[in-house]
């Protein structure tokens, strides 16, 4: 019961829309290769949204404190998690949890984009490598 309290004080926190553009958000590099982010810098407390080009040298890593969702835009590839291949294509959606090692994969060099779902909202303090 506490934790859907929360849930609810986060949610009717959040007021007035949140709106990205993101095809005005500059790109930064990220594990997985170069990342818009967006909805994260107006004090959203729920989630941020990242639109990310996956690399050909994306780095496995994890998260202590976040969950991510990782949905396919464009290309075909997969998601390593932990040491399993996921296959990761246009209209699927995978939920990695926190301390879970994952990295993205490219495959046959053809690009790969994701929707990245992030809650919290991304924190930069938050990305771990063995």
């Amino acid at each position: 019961m506490k934790e859907t309290a929360n849930l609810e004080s986060l949610v009717t926190s959040i007021t007035d829309p949140i709106v990205a553009n993101f095809t005005e958000i500059d790109p930064v590099k990220c594990p997985c290769g170069q990342a818009r982010r967006g909805l994260a810098e107006s004090g959203n407390p729920l989630c941020s949204v990242h639109v990310v080009e996956i690399s050909k040298n994306a780095r496995k890593h994890y998260h202590k404190n976040h969950i991510e969702i990782y949905y396919g835009l464009e290309g075909s590839g997969a998601l390593e998690i932990d040491d399993t291949l996921q296959p990761l294509a246009p209209g699927k959606a995978i939920l990695i949890p926190t301390g879970v090692r994952h990295k993205a994969v490219v495959q046959d060099d053809k690009p790969l984009n994701i929707l990245n779902i992030v809650i919290p909202p991304f924190d930069p303090e938050d990305e771990h490598f063995d």
